[in-house]
């Protein structure tokens, strides 16, 4: 299965605590934190909720 890897890109300060929660729920903590998932259904609609601070990199 393909593997995205996703990186902060801007900080969470002033931001909902859903958006603050989701961020979290990826493994991501500080701007510039870089993780690699699975490409699946779960992981796309976490990215799509906080796309606007996020980089996404297919593998």
């Amino acid at each position: 299965m393909a593997k995205v890897q996703i990186t902060l890109t801007k900080s969470l300060i002033g931001r909902p605590q859903a958006q603050r929660d989701t961020v979290k729920a990826l493994g991501l903590t500080k701007v510039n934190s870089t993780v690699e998932h699975e490409d699946n259904d779960a992981i796309r609609g976490q990215i799509n909720k906080v796309s606007h601070l996020v980089t996404v990199e297919e593998k």
